[in-house]
Parts: C-alpha cells; structure tokens; sequence
C-alpha cells in the first residue's frame, strides 16, 4: 500500500500545533504520541494531548533569513527562531510573520529574543497553482502588539434557551491597511488569504464564546475568493481548530464542514440554516459555526473593473449559533432573491466585473429595502422600534443611503458601519457590522441587519440581546474598535499593497 501524502502527514502536525504530555513524568514532546520516551511501556494509556495552537510561547533565539531558498522567496527576508512553550519544556522551531524588512534595515535580535509570541495560521510557502496550498501553524506574532494573546476557556454553559441564537463571535482583520480617499482599507500580509482569516475568525469565536470545540458539530465558510475552484476550505477549518468529535487515530473530524458561496451574501445566507439546525432536536447538533472570509478580489488600477480596487478589503468574522449561553437571539429573517447580474467573476478569470450603475438599482439598494422592509411588516416593527440597523457595506455611500431611505437614523446606522476603516470584506462586511453592534450593544436591544450578495440577493435578521452578552464581553480583547483604533498598524504602498494581494502562489 502507498504511505499518506507527505503534505497531509505534515498539515495534521504543523496546522494543528499538537504536543502530548505524559502524566507518569511530566515530559512533554512536540508530536501525539502514544508512549512516553522516558517512561517506556507503562506510560501507554498515559499520554495527555497539548494544544499549543491557543497557548503563549517565548522567541528564545532568532535570526535572520535574507536569502531565503525558492520556495520561500516571496516572503522576502524574515525572522526565523526557536519559540519553547511552558518554560522550555517544549521548544519548536517557528518564523515571526507580519513583519516587512527591508534590505537596509538593521534587526536588534537582543530586544526581540525574550518576548512572548502568539503562534499565528498562516502559509508556509509559495506553490505552483496546480498544487495543494501549503498551510502551517508555526508562525508567530509579538502578544504585545497588534494580536495580543486570549486564553481559550472551555466553559459550562448555564442558560438554555427557547430561541436559538449567537452564543459567541469573532473578527479577524490584517494589521496592514492601505489609506485611499476618506478611507482605509485592510491588506492580507504576503501569507495570508481566505483560508488563514477564516481561521483566525474561528478561533477568536470559540474564545469569545467559551463554547467547547469538540460540540462544534456544523461549521459553515462562505467566500468569494476560495483559493481553490475545486476542494473546501471549510475542512481546513475545521481540522485546524479540531471542530467536532476527533478520531484520534486517523485524524478525522466529527463534524459536517461545507463551502457556501453568493457573493457577499454567502455567510448570512447560512445564519439562518445554522439557527435551524440546532433548534432541530433530532440533528443532534448543540453548536453550528458560520464564518465570512474574503481576500476580495479587484483588477489592478488602469484595467477593466480597476475601479473595485479603491474599496476592496480583507478580513473574516464568524458566529457561532446554539440555544445556550446566548448572547443575541434570533427574532425572525426574511430573504428575497432575484437573477440580477450586476456583479460577476467568469470561470478561471482571476477578476469580477460588474454593471456599472446597474450595481445600485436595481440591484443593492432594491433588494436591501425589499428585505428590510418585509422583515420589519412581518414583525410588526418600525425604525424607531429598532437600535441598530447593519447593511452590506461595499462602499460608504450605499449603506448610507439605503439607511435613510428604509428611514433610520445616524445613531441607528454609524455605529455598524465600518468599511471606512476596513473597506469591503465581502462575505465578512455585514457580518463585521453586526459584530461591531455587538460589541457596545446592551441587553434587550434589537438589530436588524440586512446582507447583499450580487446575483442577486438578501438576507434580512433581526437579533434581541440578552444580558449575558455582557458577562460574555470582557472575554474579547480583539474587538472591532482594536482593530481600527489600533497603534500597531503598518501602512504600506499601493506596489506593496498589489504584491500582498497576489499572495504566495507562483505565476
């Protein structure tokens, strides 16, 4: 019999950042293993598995990487060390990633040996387009810069409920950030795309939510910007933070991973599957994850649909749903859809075109009122019975606009609407203004947000907090003004703004 493909033997080691603990003597080992070195035979049974993909490590030693073999030469020069876990018991060696060097600068490596590292989901290096992309979990940032480190507690949930709903939340936004005209936008690093934001996201959910991964029984990945025409990113996903129950001997997950797409709808089109599923008794399902990722994609400046590139971004939230713990549940959704080709990628053409001043009406802003306002009639709502209002937001003037038409208010709108800081996150951009809401939101008060995605179609929720989405808040270090306010964020040129975006495949 033929052995497993290298990349699947090395992706289930290094993606997951897995150590084993023998409880006989103490001694740790980067790798599962079945038996401990030092206590032979009868530590068999007694081997404890360690997951260091949510711990705090310590950059013992480092150096320079500036003339970096084929494979990793688009990374350019980086910093490559020795990073040991829990007081040197485990040390693995790791790059220090989110970091531009260029040729002239000089690295005191004195004042960064010694700091604390987070350890980072990120590519590995550059592969032709024919190949699987490759995807690692040892790389690192400083915990006390832009990423801080947040201990991932598993907790007991206390509360049921009657009406399911978000039990926790994540947003996943890059460091980098690129200015244009009365806005800026969020730019992957060099080995980051879809995929490694959809973690990020994911991760910083369950942290939120304190829900426990193993319960994690559906998770669903909307995007537009897959890396692959052909393979999920969802199963990366969900092998990465160990969602649902694990084999442990073969490395299979218990838990139903699917890709969704329509355009930037793809993530809200599925809040309402997720909210049904775990309602369902028989589904057996407590947990349901829905992430939004997009590395959205736009011509270069000068070529057809160029004029998409002053307001595309990158970034990932992601909502987990169940009937415990709630922290905002689901009033009702309405959904309306229509065939209106106003924005469009063709099969192995690597950017979309769009309608022009079809985009608007009848495309976005019909769709969103039409949403909108069947929701609020079949609830018997009006504005003023609403706290918030969040819409798809692929520029600043068109959530707007729409806001004042459907007749909310400034305070009702400004404070979901975050594409001036972030721009447009397709999947991730209304879903990045509901987790904005959420995060200053109090008890009892109502949201309704509203989804586009070209093709065409909406999505329309209404949420009603609860309280314990207070007890849950101070859980979240890495919260939507962080991430915008923040003084760790490095601004860069558009030339270095196009190279991120093309990432680490080969031409």
């Amino acid at each position: 019999m033929s052995s497993e493909p290298i990349e699947r033997r090395v992706a289930y080691i290094g993606d997951r950042l897995r150590g084993s603990r023998c409880t006989l003597c103490g001694k740790e080992y980067f790798r599962v293993r079945d038996y401990c070195g030092r206590c032979g035979r009868k530590s068999f049974g007694k081997m404890q598995e360690i997951d260091l993909f949510y711990e705090k490590g310590e950059l013992e030693v480092c150096t320079l990487i500036n003339e970096p073999t084929n494979k990793f030469k688009k990374l350019g020069s980086f910093i490559y060390g020795i990073v040991s876990f829990h007081n040197g018991k485990i040390r693995v060696p790791g790059r220090l990633t989110d970091l531009i060097i260029n040729e002239n600068d000089e690295i005191d490596f004195a004042s960064l040996e010694g700091r604390e590292v987070v350890p980072r989901f990120r590519r590995r290096y550059a592969v032709k387009r024919s190949e699987i992309i490759p995807t690692i979990s040892l790389a690192f940032t400083f915990a006390d810069e832009y990423y801080p480190h947040q201990e991932y507690s598993k907790v007991n949930p206390n509360k049921d409920y009657e009406t399911p709903g978000i039990v926790g939340y994540g947003v996943y936004i890059s460091r980098f950030r690129i200015k244009e005209p009365h806005m800026e936008r969020s730019v992957p690093f060099i080995d980051e795309d879809s995929i490694t934001a959809a973690v990020e996201a994911g991760k910083l959910a369950l942290i939120h939510s304190g829900v426990d991964n193993a319960r994690i029984g559906k998770v669903y990945v909307g995007t537009e910007s897959n890396p692959y025409a052909v393979k999920p990113i969802a199963s990366k996903v969900a092998q990465v933070l160990k969602l649902g129950e694990e084999d442990r001997a073969d490395g299979i997950q218990g838990v139903d991973a699917v890709d969704t797409e329509f355009a930037c709808k793809a993530a809200t089109s599925m809040f309402k599957d997720a909210a049904s599923i775990v309602y369902y008794p028989k589904s057996e399902i407590e947990y349901a994850m829905v992430i939004g990722t997009d590395n959205s994609q736009a011509a270069p400046r000068g070529e057809p649909g160029g004029e998409l590139d002053f307001f595309v971004g990158y970034g990932a939230c992601a909502f987990i749903f169940g009937m415990k713990d709630v922290i905002a549940e689901i009033e009702g959704w309405y959904s309306v859809t229509s065939d209106t080709p106003d924005f469009w990628r063709r099969d192995q053409e690597p950017y979309p075109r769009h309608g022009g001043r079809f985009t608007g009406d009848p495309a976005y802003f019909k769709h969103i009122r039409k949403a909108a306002q069947k929701l609020m009639d079949k609830l018997g709502l009006k504005p003023e019975d609403i706290n918030y209002f969040v819409s798809h937001q692929p520029n600043i003037n068109f959530p707007t606009k729409v806001a004042k038409e459907l007749g909310f208010k400034e305070e009702q709108y400004l404070p979901g609407l975050k594409v001036a800081k972030f721009g447009n996150t397709y999947s991730g951009a209304s879903p990045t203004g509901l987790a904005a809401v959420l995060d200053q939101a109090k008890p009892h008060e109502r949201i309704l947000v509203a989804s586009y995605g070209s093709g065409a179609g909406s999505d329309a929720y209404s949420f009603i907090t609860t309280n314990q989405i207070l007890e849950k808040r101070n859980r979240q270090k890495f919260t939507i003004e962080y991430q915008a306010e923040n003084p760790f964020l490095y601004y860069v040129d558009y030339t270095t703004y196009r190279k991120f975006k093309t990432g680490l495949e080969a031409t």
